[in-house]
């Protein structure tokens, strides 16, 4: 008789003996996906179609639930293919990749009409806190061993006493000045994900997964401290060296980060030292500057989740959409944040999604998810949970990491919900203000906007924290660390903050302010004198001028680059206006941000690249097919001419701006053949004939070698060319530079990418085309006299490079450049073009 709908279908109903596979040696994922759905078709639980259904759901999620243990199901939409409940067991003892660095030795297959398995994943959860007894069911013989662990009642405990090291080790100690903290345990974290391999860092009782950030870091590593790192596996050897290497490479780095910041502690302080006393919150400071303001109480962020059961496969999903979608919009704010303010600050949020990356975080929030709680409720609660553990460690440095825990967990919370979502931008005064806050998140920091923020003061915090990296960086006065006495301001309290020293002096009288003021103009009197050298020209000793532009993506963001010297924006990068949303921007909003543009830069020359998607730039609302491989798939140019949508929407909004008035260029990226272009042109030729607009040069990027070879070809037909440095050596060396262990190989000054660009130069040379260049080179003072010497006229940087450029430029003979140029051609490595770095070139 079959069970009534209502009653409890129990465990041992899922896991009958018929499907549990024990010993098996599937050749991959694939073949181990279809072993087990073959199980299920058997045991009469599945339509034979829902297995082409598990290997899509493979192509859009990631099953792998963590610690050797892989849960495929198949798609939402195809819950009709199953016939009833079941879950199939394929234990393999050798072991699987089922992602990079992942590897599974239990594939639980799950057939659902109802959530009567969730019993089972319960138990499997929980297990994952017993390392020792779930790995005995990786090699158990016993089909009913493995079957009644799975269906048990008994709570699981976690081992008292660490595992043993694993068969390769060597032993290592922390000479990191300031210990293990997240950028270089993301290094570490990079380097082991590439290894199929097991490996573990152990401190005295405590041992960690090297392939989990949170976990690495909750080590609480400090300088002094010895480590036995150890692997097993198959590529254990070669792991273990490549993980050392890793470790004692950024040794050199963290200790030179850390002399800096001493000798800089060491340099006399100059703040404002009022003419009478003033009563004052003491912090510690942070950013130096001097704000003159009310004070702006951001009330503490309490966030309620409410605890809302969902079916665990939806929710499921629902957390995994959240998850990469969060990992996408990181992606794009480092490389935005890279490209306003510099790579030391963008590792702050290609850190922040490692974290998501982390195995026992999500592993936990799973863990809650199949108790029956919400996917929310269960996310936040694996967050506040872990940041708590973070927090409490007796180390200032990683415990202001679980800011960043928490920051990257309300991500992927208003992800998750969008009512959840939470912020203080929305909440600021529209006069300017010096901003209290508990705590404020890198995120947050990051998008402050510099018009209505003057000064920050957060209550919790530290020196070292990202948020007070990225004040420094961004110019904002600053103090952390002001404790309870600042939350408890009233908002529009007159306040004078000194960053120099760490003080927010309140309630300053007219005499206290006028003095203030004219340290201020003192100080604004120096920098003036600075940006007044940056204003000069990249013109060289004997004449020859270099046209400086800036990276920039947002209108809001050219007068900081006009401030260090930028003479244009040579890169105005357009996927930022798809990354950071749920759907496309309209023709309307675009020409908004690019007649912004225009606007800012008051007549000075801007160069906007059309939408460049593909490859490490995805956009999930534009819902582009899974590639195997995007960098050698449908990018740029590629995606523009099959998407006309996309072409014509943005081509329709520029020429819209370029009818307004200002110097406007538009060039099209990843270009390999001639009909792309030809097309491409044709493309803007009848849009601006429909609006009546001006023509305006296009140019396209050289960042493919084919590009780079036919320049002479490609002349003919575009006004201009710039070079992507970073894309033109990925592709020349075959080298990914996001590649863990090879991307410090991909070298843009290697002999065979100079000769590329001197080829693009005489290529365009021929047909009087002059060519630029927007990669990373162009910022380094040394890249930039090469690539002046190779005869690049323009070059585009991040804004906070250009002084550097421009002074090395000035204090250069063109005649020398071109010398120095030819001597690197005849280089035969990367090494030995830097060897000739001797400050002349």
């Amino acid at each position: 008789m079959a069970p009534d709908a209502n009653t409890a279908i129990m465990p041992t109903d899922l896991l009958r003996p018929d499907l549990l596979r024990l010993n098996a040696s599937p050749a991959g994922k694939e073949e181990a996906i279809r072993e087990a759905a073959q199980l299920l078709i058997a045991a009469g639980c599945i339509d034979s179609a829902y297995a082409a259904s598990m290997l899509r759901r493979e192509a859009v999620a990631n099953t792998f639930l963590g610690h050797g243990v892989a849960i495929p199901h198949g798609m939402v939409e195809d819950r009709g293919l199953v016939r009833r409940s079941g879950i199939a067991v394929l234990q393999v003892p050798g072991g699987i990749e089922w992602n990079p660095g992942q590897t599974a030795h239990l594939v639980v297959a799950i057939a659902a009409q109802s959530d009567a398995h969730i019993a089972v994943l319960r138990r499997l959860t929980r297990l994952m806190q017993d390392e020792a007894r779930l790995t005995a069911l990786f090699t158990v013989t016993d089909p009913t061993a493995l079957a009644a662990t799975l269906s048990e009642d008994a709570p699981v405990t976690a081992p008292t006493t660490p595992g043993g090291d694993l068969a390769e080790r060597f032993d290592w100690v922390v000479d990191y000045p300031t210990g293990l903290h997240a950028r270089p345990a993301t290094a570490w974290v990079e380097t082991a994900r590439a290894s199929t391999a097991r490996i573990q860092v152990r401190h005295g009782d405590l041992v960690a997964d090297a392939k989990a950030l949170v976990a690495l870091l909750q080590l609480g590593l400090r300088a002094g401290d010895s480590v036995v790192v150890s692997a097993e596996g198959d590529d254990a050897v070669a792991a273990l060296a490549r993980m050392k290497a890793t470790i004692t490479r950024l040794t050199a780095r963290e200790k030179a980060d850390a002399a800096a910041a001493a000798q800089k502690s060491r340099a006399p302080v100059r703040g404002w030292t009022p003419p009478n006393p003033l009563p004052a919150v003491p912090g510690i400071a942070a950013s130096p500057g001097l704000a003159i303001g009310p004070v702006h109480v951001l009330p503490r962020a309490a966030v309620s989740v409410p605890d809302e059961p969902v079916p665990l496969i939806e929710g499921g999903d629902r957390l995994h959409e959240a998850l990469s979608l969060t990992r996408q919009n990181l992606k794009a704010l480092a490389d935005d944040t890279a490209r306003r303010l510099g790579p030391s600050e963008a590792a702050i949020f290609t850190a922040q999604a490692e974290i998501l990356n982390d195995t026992d975080l999500v592993t936990l929030a799973c863990q809650l998810m199949v108790e029956g709680h919400g996917v929310a409720w269960s996310w936040h609660r694996a967050v506040e949970r872990t940041a708590a553990g973070l927090a409490a460690l007796d180390n200032p440095v990683l415990a202001a990491r679980a800011a960043d825990l928490r920051d990257v967990g309300q991500r992927v919370l208003a992800r998750i919900d969008p009512a959840l979502r939470t912020g203080g931008a929305p909440d600021l005064p529209d006069t300017p203000c010096i901003l209290i806050a508990e705590d404020l998140s890198p995120s947050d920091t990051a998008a402050l906007d510099m018009a209505r923020v003057i000064g920050l003061a957060t209550a919790q915090g530290g020196p070292t924290s990202h948020t007070a990296i990225l004040a420094r960086t961004l110019g904002l006065p600053a103090m952390v660390a002001g404790g309870a006495a600042l939350m408890e301001l009233a908002n529009g309290t007159p306040a004078i903050l000194d960053g120099q020293t760490g003080r927010l002096h309140l309630s300053p009288a007219e005499a206290d302010t006028a003095d203030a003021r004219a340290w201020i103009a003192r100080e604004e009197a120096r920098k003036a004198e600075e940006e007044a050298r940056r204003g000069l020209p990249a013109r060289t000793r004997d004449g020859h001028d270099v046209e400086i532009g800036a990276n920039v993506n947002r209108p809001d963001q050219v007068a900081v680059a006009l401030s260090q010297g930028a003479e244009s924006v040579g890169l105005m990068r357009t996927e930022f206006l798809f990354l950071e949303r749920g759907d496309a921007p309209g023709e309307d909003e675009q020409y908004e941000t690019y007649r912004g543009m225009l606007t800012a830069l008051e007549g000075r020359p801007l160069i906007v690249r059309a939408l460049d998607i593909g490859g490490d730039k995805q956009v999930p609302h534009l819902q582009l097919p899974h590639e195997e491989n995007p960098f050698l798939g449908v990018r740029g140019a590629r995606l523009l001419l099959r998407k006309p949508e996309l072409l014509e929407t943005q081509l329709r909004a520029l020429y819209r701006a370029a009818k307004d008035g200002g110097a406007l260029s538009i060039m099209f990226p990843m270009i390999t053949a001639l009909g792309e272009v030809q097309a491409l042109r044709a493309a803007c030729d009848r849009i601006r004939a429909e609006l009546d607009a001006p023509a305006v040069p296009l140019g396209i990027m050289v960042e493919v070698p084919a590009a780079a070879i036919q320049t002479d070809v490609l002349a003919r037909h575009v006004d201009f060319f710039s070079i992507g440095t970073n894309d033109l050596t990925q592709y020349a060396l075959a080298i990914d530079r996001q590649h863990p262990e090879l991307a410090a190989e991909a070298d843009s000054l290697h002999p065979a990418v100079l000769r590329l660009i001197r080829l693009t130069v005489e290529g365009a040379e021929r047909h009087g085309r002059w060519v630029g260049v927007c990669g990373g080179i162009a910022g380094d003072p040394f890249g930039a006299a090469l690539l002046t010497g190779l005869g690049v006229r323009e070059l585009s940087m991040t804004p906070r490079d250009i002084p550097a450029v421009k002074d090395r430029l000035r204090g250069s003979d063109l005649s020398a450049l071109r010398q120095a140029a030819q001597r690197a051609l005849d280089c035969e490595t990367a090494d030995a073009v830097r060897a000739l770095d001797g400050g002349e070139a």
